[in-house]
């Protein structure tokens, strides 16, 4: 009899002390670590739309200040209007300027924004200089045929990007395949081809410029999402990728213009010789819209980051309808019944995406905290000791089991599938 009564009170002492540290462990905010459980549909939609509205966001930034560089680079770019012909020159100077800005935001907020570490040379010549390569022969070619195609044209071929972006997610593995996927992505291409089928105004040198852009949008969106993956080299946020990346793209494009452009007849041109008022003009048209292109680009990368290039792709899509609309009312493009009846199609594909995405987030399986938040495989969650309560066993079983069944570019579409908009 007393040796029950002590085990009865050595079992009262544990359940007491479980009690005690599963309330601090409440009080410290780690329920996850009891909780974790396979969520149930509503609280998946209830994911979808809390992310939905966050990456919505970010997508309103990305179309705000995509269409007001799209219409600075026709402005400054065009012969009926400013009529600076040095496309790639100015395209440099954005670059130094987000690199700059950039700088700036590690520096105010360090604490979010500066990584833990820096890639080493061999790294930063293996992930970052092929990806700001092909990202600033993408900017710039995109610039280039500005000079020679009306902004309806540009945006209508350019959306063919996602016909490689989608090539490229295949191939990299950072989706998966689907043959619904694909079918709407075909109704979307189909809808771009529509767009473009009575253009009156078609001039082959400008089009093979911005089709390779395309295929380069589509590579530079892979190779950004590989390196958004690998945050142990600095790649860790969008502000310390810009930071990153940026010196490499004006460089790039630094040559490009060199060989391209002629930098002497710039410096001898009116822009530079027609007094002190017209210079500061000119410097000052030439670098504010860097701000732009920053906060284009720092929103382009955080819709990346938390949805992926497809689903980015998808959105851009929808920025290109909006653009060619802006622009058949700004510059007087000419829209045909043909082109409308394409931009249709394209809406209707997009909505279907949307669903798609809808439909795979709904049916995935990532375990949830306690809070309801998901809980991804690569992440570590604080754990009991073994004589805690059973919850923490099935926490164990739900992520050990989630992390040997994926691939990593399966986690990282099981994430997306959560956090996408799209």
């Amino acid at each position: 009899m007393a040796l029950l009564r002590q085990d009865d009170r050595s079992l009262d002492d544990s359940l007491r002390r479980s009690s005690s540290q599963e309330d601090d462990y409440e009080q410290q905010d780690l329920r996850p670590s009891f909780y974790a459980h396979v969520p149930s549909v509503e609280e998946k939609r209830r994911l979808w739309i809390q992310n939905a509205t966050v990456n919505t966001m970010f997508i309103g930034s990305w179309f705000f200040f995509a269409i007001l560089l799209s219409m600075y680079n026709k402005w400054m770019f065009s012969d009926s209007h400013f009529n600076f012909p040095y496309p790639l020159f100015v395209t440099s100077l954005h670059m130094v300027v987000q690199f700059i800005l950039a700088g700036l935001v590690i520096s105010i907020w360090p604490h979010k924004f500066r990584p833990d570490r820096y890639p080493t040379t061999e790294e930063y010549g293996k992930n970052a200089v092929p990806t700001g390569t092909t990202t600033s022969l993408d900017i710039g070619l995109s610039n280039l045929s500005l000079k020679t195609v009306s902004l309806s044209f540009y945006t209508m071929v350019k959306s063919s990007s996602l016909i490689f972006v989608l090539l490229f997610a295949f191939l990299f593995h950072l989706e998966r395949f689907s043959w619904r996927l694909v079918g709407v992505i075909m109704l979307i291409c189909s809808g771009v081809l529509l767009m473009v089928a009575t253009e009156t105004h078609f001039i082959l040198g400008g089009f093979v410029l911005v089709i390779s852009a395309s295929a380069l949008g589509g590579l530079r969106w892979a190779l950004t999402q590989l390196l958004f993956q690998n945050k142990k080299m600095g790649f860790s946020n969008p502000a310390s990728t810009i930071f990153l990346l940026s010196p490499i793209m004006a460089v790039t494009l630094i040559i490009l213009s060199f060989l391209i452009e002629s930098w002497s007849s710039l410096l001898r041109s009116e822009f530079f010789t027609s007094g002190i008022t017209r210079t500061i003009k000119t410097i000052l048209l030439l670098l504010a819209p860097g701000v732009l292109a920053f906060c284009m680009v720092l929103s382009e990368f955080y819709i990346i980051q938390r949805a992926g290039m497809v689903p980015m792709s998808i959105a851009g899509i929808a920025k290109e309808v909006a653009t060619i609309s802006v622009s058949a009312w700004f510059f007087g493009d000419e829209l045909t019944p043909l082109n409308i009846t394409g931009v249709a199609i394209t809406i209707c594909g997009i909505c279907l995406f949307t669903y798609h995405k809808y439909l795979k987030s709904i049916q995935s399986t990532i375990p949830l905290d306690g809070h309801g938040n998901p809980i991804l495989p690569e992440e570590e969650i604080a754990l009991h000791p073994r004589d805690d309560t059973t919850e923490l066993d099935e926490t164990s079983r739900l992520t050990s089991n989630s992390a040997e069944n994926l691939e990593i570019h399966q986690v990282d579409e099981a994430r997306n599938m959560l956090f996408s908009t799209e």
